[in-house]
């Protein structure tokens, strides 16, 4: 005799799925979202003869030259954003980390003292990372002018604020018995760092590191949009010259160049697993 397998949670599951859906139709209506827009035979025409344009692409001498130096330079945007987020990140990470905090190991008069610190620490990692990378570059070109200078910084800032925070509650959710073993026996902070914490996130914390170096890569050339080097100057160039092979040679390069880092970091988290 076979009983028929029933779901328990499948009304649950299905109750829940209508609500959400009762939920975002106003916020669709809001954003005036028509799907069925893009079928309208005017539409459908104005995207044909758009990427029809795109054909065919753009493959002279002198155009690969200066796409490949524009490539180099938002490798080395992203790769040197990255570098000055973790310059930022590593410090004010270890700052609001409560595990390193000598107060907790007995009563003490400067506890409350930690706790407006890592108040502190959050909300200047709220700030950095709550300014979006594309407004700080804006900002930038306003003071260094066009080039990579500025995405560099946007980058720094706002990534700066996204390592921090994420190191932190790494760090938080760690064990950290060893640490407290060790600042009860008289070592620095940064000794029960390294010591206590490090081994044990220090998998995770390169992980996400190397996560966040990929996503620099995509948000580089979008900041290219606004005057800060690389890829996206260029596509914004072309755009404006409504020269549609070169548009298409960047954007296969672009996607080429997000599938090589995907694979890098793919590669190396898994060295370090």
């Amino acid at each position: 005799m076979s009983a028929s397998v029933r779901d328990p949670a499948a009304l649950p599951r299905l109750g829940w799925t209508l609500v959400a859906l009762v939920l975002l139709w106003p916020l669709l209506r809001l954003t005036d979202f028509r799907p069925a827009a893009l079928f309208d035979d005017g539409n459908l025409n104005a995207m044909g003869h758009f990427v029809g344009g795109f054909l065919p692409m753009e493959t002279s001498p002198d155009f690969l030259a200066l796409l490949g130096k524009a490539t180099l330079e938002t490798l080395a945007m992203a790769t040197a954003g990255v570098a000055l987020a973790f310059v930022l990140a590593v410090p004010l990470g270890l700052a609001m980390t409560r595990s390193l905090s000598v107060s907790r190991l007995g009563p003490g008069r400067g506890g409350w003292i930690g706790q407006l610190l890592r108040a502190l620490v959050r909300a200047v990692l709220a700030v950095l990372r709550g300014v979006p990378e594309l407004v700080w570059a804006l900002l930038f070109v306003r003071v260094f002018g066009l080039g990579a200078a500025a995405g560099v910084l946007a980058l720094g800032i706002t990534y700066g604020g996204m390592l921090g925070k994420v190191y932190g509650e790494i760090l938080e959710s760690t064990d950290d018995q060893p640490t407290r073993a060790l600042l009860g026996a008289g070592s620095g902070r940064l000794a029960a760092f390294c010591y206590g914490l490090l081994p044990n996130a220090g998998q995770e914390l390169v992980s996400y590191t190397v996560y966040r170096w990929e996503c620099a890569v995509r948000a580089s050339v979008v900041m290219g949009f606004v005057g800060a080097g690389g890829l996206g100057q260029l596509m914004d160039q072309s755009m404006k010259m409504l020269n549609g092979g070169e548009a298409a040679t960047i954007l296969a390069t672009f996607l080429v160049l997000v599938v090589a880092a995907d694979a890098i970091s793919e590669l190396l988290r898994r060295r370090l697993a």
